[in-house]
């Protein structure tokens, strides 16, 4: 499975104890992209547990509730 995401962090995200509440407990980080509560995962990487091995795909709005399209190919602007 590949998944394209859009993220539009431009530096390091800096985790610490703040991070840390009653409700959340530890501190999970997503690694889909598709957290509603990013950059903590919210168990959104369940819609993708169907996706095919050598598929690549994009999530409308990069949200677990967005239209999941497949990609047949990325271009990027300087090729």
């Amino acid at each position: 499975m590949a998944r394209e995401v859009t993220h539009e962090a431009t530096g390091p995200l800096r985790l610490d104890e703040s991070d840390l509440d009653d409700e959340k407990g530890d501190i999970a980080v997503c690694l889909c992209g598709l957290s509603e509560d990013y950059p903590f995962c919210d168990g959104s990487h369940r819609v993708a547990e169907d996706e095919e091995s050598e598929v690549r795909y994009k999530y409308e709005d990069d949200g677990p509730d967005g239209e999941r399209r497949e990609i047949e190919e990325i271009r990027f602007a300087d090729e």
